[in-house]
């Protein structure tokens, strides 16, 4: 079971921790890895944190957005759209950078506890989320990754997205939610922390902590 976890969790930080530059090959990648591997912000919001109040604020915010987004679990079929929205909003993020493939995202897919929201605005889908669970009775809802379009970025849609992941971690009676950072990556940290999440660890991951299918 323990192997299982750990392989699970290795598919889903390849997906969202992977680490790539442009122009330099991969044996050069790999050194990279293990010569200095890459440093995240762990954050953490207790579930007791989250009060009705704040709960009223962000549901105000959601319904006066303007995108008017409608959120859907993605089944098989969406995993080319999910494949889309994730090469494109990470390509413009400060956050280390690969594109991702189909069967690795089916791999993540198929794993019970992981789940797949994506939220389509304009007709079109312009942002997802990924799901998780830790902990022995599953009482650690975790935000595996979140990614917006960049024509839709700082217009509300990551805060509908992430109000529509707490609902269904509500629903699953978590104790607590959490999520990683790359610590470069500035929007995304004053974003997560606005919204009351504060820092509890910081984490250095190496080539060892990712999956390889070699």
């Amino acid at each position: 079971m323990k192997r299982k976890l750990n392989l699970k969790k290795s598919h889903i930080r390849s997906f969202f921790l992977a680490f790539e530059k442009k122009d330099i090959t991969k044996k050069e990648i790999e050194n990279d890895l293990l010569t200095k591997g890459l440093e995240y912000i762990q954050m953490k919001l207790p579930v007791s944190k989250i009060t009705p109040e704040v709960e009223d604020k962000l549901r105000e915010k959601v319904e006066h957005n303007i995108l008017q987004a409608k959120i859907r679990e993605a089944n098989l079929e969406d995993l080319e759209s999910v494949m889309y929205l994730y090469n494109r909003s990470w390509l413009v993020s400060s956050t280390p950078f690969r594109s991702i493939t189909k069967e690795t995202l089916r791999i993540i897919y198929e794993y019970p506890e992981t789940l797949f929201l994506i939220a389509k605005a304009y007709g079109s889908d312009a942002a997802f989320v990924i799901l998780d669970y830790e902990g022995s009775n599953k009482e650690y809802g975790i935000i595996a990754g979140l990614g917006v379009l960049p024509r839709f970025q700082r217009k509300g849609l990551g805060t509908v997205i992430g109000l529509a992941a707490w609902n269904h971690f509500k629903k699953k009676g978590v104790k607590e939610l959490r999520c990683e950072v790359y610590k470069e990556n500035k929007v995304s940290y004053d974003f997560i922390k606005s919204i009351g999440f504060v820092e509890y660890a910081r984490k250095t991951y190496k080539s060892e902590d990712f999956y390889t299918d070699s």
